[in-house]
């Protein structure tokens, strides 16, 4: 009977081991990366719904009321909604001299860091040898390094 040998080992040795200027580099590249993808305004904001599409709300009071409709301040909300950089702006021109979303500090924690596990968001108590990152547990450990490690990033 041949033994077995664990892959893991030949896998650990042939890894690469970064440093943690290294790690912080990787790591906020992918963030840049992933703030770049996800910067867009909303596809949906000018929809036009088509008119022939049956309004069912109005079929289940009975009688359709006729005329002019009634605008609340939800349409309103919708018709002028501002983007968060939008939102950041007003409050700095409104706030002068006052705290507000930039200007606002707080001092340190006493407490030490919370880690939480990169995968599925449960307190972490190791680290990836490869790039630093958080798992739990074995499981989240290959979702990782299938999916997610960072020596498989440019």
């Amino acid at each position: 009977m041949a033994s077995r040998e664990s892959t893991r080992v030949k896998d650990a040795n042939s890894r690469k081991i970064l440093d943690d200027a290294t790690r912080k580099r990787r790591a906020r590249k992918a963030l840049e990366a992933l703030e770049q993808d996800n910067f867009h305004e909303d596809p949906h904001a000018n929809l036009v719904m088509n008119k022939k599409i049956p309004k069912f709300e109005e079929t289940l009071e009975g009688k359709v009321k006729r005329g002019r409709k009634q605008r609340t301040a939800e349409y309103y909300k919708q018709r002028f909604r501002k983007t968060f950089s939008q939102l950041v702006e007003e409050d700095q021109i409104l706030s002068s001299g006052k705290p507000n979303y930039t200007s606002a500090l707080a001092p340190p924690s006493k407490f030490p860091d919370r880690h939480y596990c990169a995968v599925c968001g449960f307190p972490s108590s190791y680290t990836c040898l490869t790039c630093g990152t958080r798992y739990c547990c074995i499981r989240c450990l290959e979702t990782h390094q299938d999916t997610r490690c960072l020596k498989y990033t440019a």
